[in-house]
Order: structure tokens, then sequence, then C-alpha cells
């Protein structure tokens, strides 16, 4: 009888949830092949035997919102890095990568802010301005 060889060392992933409590208000949830991992803000670590994964995160709020998913390859010893953008916007999916990610709706809101700022002071101006 031979001895089975031992076995290989474990990976690591490394979850990386871009923004923080303040700004979005929500910890997004984070999913490794499909069984929920806990994460928080910032890099999350987390063991995982060598092979190929499927890393998916999502936010929810009234609803589910800024799905995205990512496949990793992961080698014995290895130690990848993922990271996960939510959106600004809850109509909109989220983005994952190996590096860091850009932020899905960031233009929309702050031009839908512009607008949104121009007529709250706008109109108001320009009323004054049209009675003088």
């Amino acid at each position: 009888m031979t001895a089975q060889p031992p076995p290989p060392p474990p990976g690591s992933l490394r979850i990386n949830l871009q923004g923080n409590r303040m700004i979005t208000m929500i910890t997004p949830s984070v999913q490794v092949n499909g069984y929920p991992v806990p994460a928080h803000f910032g890099p999350t670590l987390v063991p995982m035997p060598p092979g190929v994964h499927t890393v998916s995160a999502h936010a929810q709020w009234m609803w589910r919102y800024g799905q995205a998913s990512q496949q990793v390859q992961l080698a014995p010893g290895q130690t990848v890095d993922v990271c996960y953008a939510a959106p600004v916007l809850t109509f909109m999916g989220g983005a994952m990568g190996f590096t860091r990610q850009k932020v899905p709706g960031l233009v929309p809101f702050v031009a839908l802010m512009a607008l949104l700022l121009a007529v709250v002071i706008g109109l108001p101006l320009f009323a004054i301005l049209a009675t003088s």
C-alpha cells in the first residue's frame, strides 16, 4: 500500500469591493461558486482549493442590481485579485475584473445631478431676472 500524496496547498482569492459604506450605504453580496462569502469594502482574502471558480457579486436595495461575475483559474499556492465595483445607478450592471474597475454609471449620474442643479438654480434665477 502506497501513501497518498499530500493535497496541493490552497490558493486564495483576494476579493476587493471598491467604494465605501459612507458613499454607497450598501455592502455588496459576494458568492464564490454560488455560495455566499462574507466580504467587506476593501480586500477580503478567501482561501480556496486550486481549480476554476466563479466569483459573482451584486447589491441589494429594493431589488437586486449591479450583477457581475468572473471566472478565475486558481493554481496551488496562488493568490488571484478580483475587483468589483457596484454601479451608481440601480438599473445598471456592476463591473468585475482582475484589476481596479471604473464605477459604472458615474458619468450619467454626474450629468443628471448637474442638470438637476441647473434647473433648481436656473428657474428661480430666470424668474427673478424676468420680473426686474
